[in-house]
């Protein structure tokens, strides 16, 4: 009797050993921690360490721990792109969740299909996904929805005439074509295109331009700290046009940046900014709430859609992983693609062969910044 015990003990032991020294399974991230664009990385290196641990908590994937290599691109393109080569040759991962910025992603992605590696883009350039790359997908609400949101604003104003002031980054450049795009498009006339650089620290003289044309409403598109000096020298020149931001802006770091010049300022937003004044019948209500409840208790900051990219970036990754039943990068590939009303931070994703966001306008909404804070414009 004690032999069978101890034979039983044995297996159990021998069972649990094995489990805890199973492979994991190896999934990559290029993120911006440090750097210009940190704002939007290190939110995003927080919430992907945050859902590793919780999925080894529960278990990991297909019984295997997840074993998460980040590395910092320092919101630099070149070392962006060395990162990438890093964790495609070296280390092998099974999928890769980056860049956090649209210049870094465009210029990593096309490594992807030689490597038959998936690729979950944190960013929002339009270009990332179209045309269809069929190893590139990203959880970023595209400009163009973003664009079209502001621009639906616009015409319930009545405004006509539209000037844009664009940064010359990748995001900025990516915009400023769907702005030159749409703007006509939806009926408004372009009346200035200003360009300034992301290293700018006046743009008094781009914004005077602007004011000479005498726009309705004028379009400021870029992230960080670009746009909120934009808010101040438009305040310092008294100018009272409206001004509308891009998503690129839609964390608690711009209204710090800009601080009373942001009064008033509108922009189009993920919901989890928002999340508090959203209906109960939205489908995304309870999750954002217990995403900002988790995030704040490990973190003690406030939670940005930045971080919730991060989020959707792995979520999506897991999912597919359970789907396919498989760590092979073709598998999770494919199981991506066929993933659909999958609720997200960022929205609810349905993806197809024809379209690697899965998103539609809806996973914005128009927001205007009062007493500090964000409200839902009416």
């Amino acid at each position: 009797m004690m032999l069978r015990l101890l034979s039983v003990v044995a297996a159990l032991v021998l069972c649990a050993g094995q489990s805890l020294a199973a492979e994991p399974i190896k999934i990559g991230a290029v993120v911006s921690v440090t750097g210009p664009a940190s704002f939007l990385g290190e939110p995003e290196k927080n919430t992907l360490e945050m859902i590793r641990d919780e999925l080894n908590a529960k278990g990991g994937l297909l019984g295997r721990p997840v074993e998460l290599i980040l590395y910092d691109d320092e919101s630099d393109v070149n070392k962006a792109v060395l990162a990438a080569e890093k964790l495609i040759k070296k280390d092998q991962v099974a999928a890769v969740i980056g860049a956090t910025t649209s210049g870094s992603t465009l210029a990593i992605m096309n490594k992807f299909p030689a490597a038959q590696v998936p690729l979950v883009s944190m960013s929002a350039a339009e270009k990332i996904v179209n045309p269809v790359n069929p190893w590139v997908f990203k959880v970023a609400p595209s400009d163009r929805h973003a664009v079209g949101r502001i621009l639906k604003h616009a015409q319930a104003k009545g405004y006509k005439k539209i000037a844009i002031l664009t940064v010359s980054d990748g995001f900025g450049q990516a915009g400023r074509e769907v702005l030159k795009e749409l703007v006509p498009a939806m009926g408004f006339t372009l009346t200035a295109d200003e360009v300034y650089g992301p290293k700018d620290t006046d743009m008094t003289a781009q914004l005077t331009k602007l004011k000479d044309a005498a726009p309705d409403a004028i379009i400021c598109w870029g992230t960080n700290p670009g746009p909120a000096v934009v808010a101040r020298n438009r305040a310092q020149l008294g100018m009272k046009t409206p001004l509308y931001m891009s998503h690129g802006v839609a964390s608690r770091k711009f209204i710090e940046l800009a601080g009373e010049s942001a009064e008033g300022l509108m922009l189009p937003a993920g919901h989890l900014i928002v999340a508090s004044q959203l209906p109960d019948s939205q489908p995304q209500k309870v999750l954002l709430l217990a995403y900002t409840s988790q995030y704040k208790d490990k973190f003690k900051g406030d939670v940005s859609p930045f971080g919730g990219h991060g989020w959707d970036g792995l979520k999506l990754v897991a999912k597919a992983v359970e789907t396919a039943g498989s760590d092979k990068p073709a598998a999770i590939r494919d199981a991506l693609e066929k993933i659909t009303a999958f609720p997200g931070i960022g929205g609810v994703f349905s993806f197809t062969d024809k379209d690697h966001n899965g998103l539609d306008a809806n996973a914005f909404e128009m927001v205007v910044i009062q007493g500090g804070d964000w409200k839902i414009l009416k």
